[in-house]
């Protein structure tokens, strides 16, 4: 994998050669990554892998007109004519009035914070402590009373650099590190099987939590499975455990994007300032954690990062722009801008989560007499237009205010603006995820099941 002095350097030559070739404006991206991963099932070696790739975005302007092209050869041969390439198919393209690099002005100042990205262990993990991280998850699975078998476990390391660099004037680095692990347990025989799993992901070692502890979750959640019903289908409370609590933050933050506001496909459009949550609600995005997840010192255009408020205090904030979407919507960038190799800038979050409320998840349920909690989502039956929300689900009854049997095949269903408008969250917050939400309840869902 490249150094940080080679990436970029190798980022500026693809800028040199982008304005030899005629490009008036340039910006470029570099990606460099190498992992190995390691992967048990019923302890046996089932799959073994290393891989280590580079590839180079290229982005050029003439005028109010673009083109990006990517690369995996970073020979300055092949760069010059992946500069060539740009220009040529720029030239052709249509003018887009939005169009061009971030406001110079807004630029991030370097050097860029390091974060503590990157543990150095990652350099010396080898295949056989992998193995051994994979077989202790695996073995405490296939330890739970009841777990019949297994689909593995996964112990992976990575290192990954980015680069990235402007015709006007920015260039920053950063590099990471990942470690994580995985188990997937089988409870039951036959037709009456069922399955689950947990998992694990760290920028350093130490944060990973202990393979055997996931191994055994995976099993007792498997376990916790068997014998599932249906409920009856009406309106009741709803209960989203903090595993998949998170993606109605998700649904949340693409619809406070600046490019589908832009193109009017948000059905969160025109609502800024108005309050959608509950007083004392907080949903937070902080791409400057140390040792976060998707922590980032500046953003996919070169601008940097902050501590944004989504939501503060059940109001909406503002969009999250690029600067394309910022220049069609008359606003600033607001460094939220994510690229990949072969795109043009799209807009992302980075460490997202939503604060911790003050009851526990027992206090949170104690006067449901029914109602469903759900551990499991299926589906993408999301509608970004209108806010319609409608998604598998699977989880646990709740009767007379406590967990009671599983519960499968059952549909969630509502509206985003109601379900925002209704939202408690309960006190268990934890960081484990990008994104990550305490256990959730929002009362008058419609749930369809028997």
């Amino acid at each position: 994998m490249l150094t940080k002095d080679q990436a970029l350097a190798t980022a500026e030559a693809a800028l040199a050669a982008a304005r030899a070739a005629g490009a008036e404006e340039a910006d470029v991206i570099l990606i460099g990554e190498a992992s190995q991963s390691v992967t048990i099932r019923m302890g046996a070696l089932e799959d073994a892998t290393r891989s280590e790739t580079g590839e180079l975005g290229l982005r050029v302007f003439v005028g109010r007109r673009s083109a990006q092209v990517s690369t995996s050869d970073l020979s300055h041969g092949q760069l010059a004519a992946a500069a060539e390439r740009a220009v040529t198919m720029a030239r052709v393209a249509p003018e887009d009035p939005y169009a061009g690099l971030a406001p110079a002005d807004l630029l991030a100042p370097t050097p860029v914070p390091e974060l503590d990205l990157f543990d150095p262990l990652a350099e010396d993990v080898d295949p056989g402590q992998l193995r051994a991280m994979a077989e202790a998850a695996e073995g405490a699975a296939l330890a739970v009373a009841g777990v019949t078998s297994s689909e593995g476990a996964t112990a992976a390391v990575g290192k990954a650099i980015l680069a990235f660099a402007t015709s006007h004037g920015f260039a920053g680095v950063q590099k990471s590190s990942s470690f994580s692990i995985s188990a997937v347990a089988i409870a039951g025989k036959e037709q009456a099987r069922q399955q689950d799993l947990d998992w694990s992901e760290a920028r350093h070692l130490a944060d990973l939590d202990d393979p055997q502890a996931i191994g055994a979750s995976a099993g007792a959640r498997a376990v916790a499975r068997l014998d599932p019903v249906r409920l009856p289908t009406g309106r009741m409370s709803v209960l989203f455990d903090r595993r998949v609590a998170a993606s109605l933050l998700g649904h949340l933050a693409s619809a406070l994007s600046g490019p589908a506001w832009a193109r009017g496909t948000s059905f969160l459009r025109g609502r800024e300032g108005e309050r959608l949550f509950r007083p004392r609600i907080h949903v937070v995005d902080d791409p400057l954690l140390p040792r976060g997840r998707r922590s980032r010192p500046f953003d996919g255009e070169g601008l940097p990062t902050r501590r944004t408020l989504l939501v503060e205090d059940g109001v909406l904030g503002a969009p999250l722009c690029d600067s394309a979407s910022a220049r069609q919507l008359g606003r600033a960038p607001t460094g939220h801008a994510s690229r990949g190799v072969g795109s043009a800038p799209g807009v992302a979050t980075s460490n997202l989560w939503l604060e911790a409320g003050t009851c526990t998840v027992a206090e949170l349920m104690a006067d449901i007499r029914l109602g469903f909690l759900v551990t499991e989502l299926i589906g993408m039956g999301v509608n970004g237009l209108t806010g319609d929300y409608s998604r598998g689900a699977a989880g646990f009854a709740i009767r007379d205010g406590a967990i009671a049997e599983p519960v499968t095949e059952m549909t969630v269903a509502g509206n985003l603006l109601d379900m925002f408008k209704a939202l408690v969250p309960a006190d268990d917050l934890l960081f484990r995820r990008a994104a990550n939400s305490p256990t959730v309840r929002i009362d008058e869902m419609m749930v369809a099941g028997a």
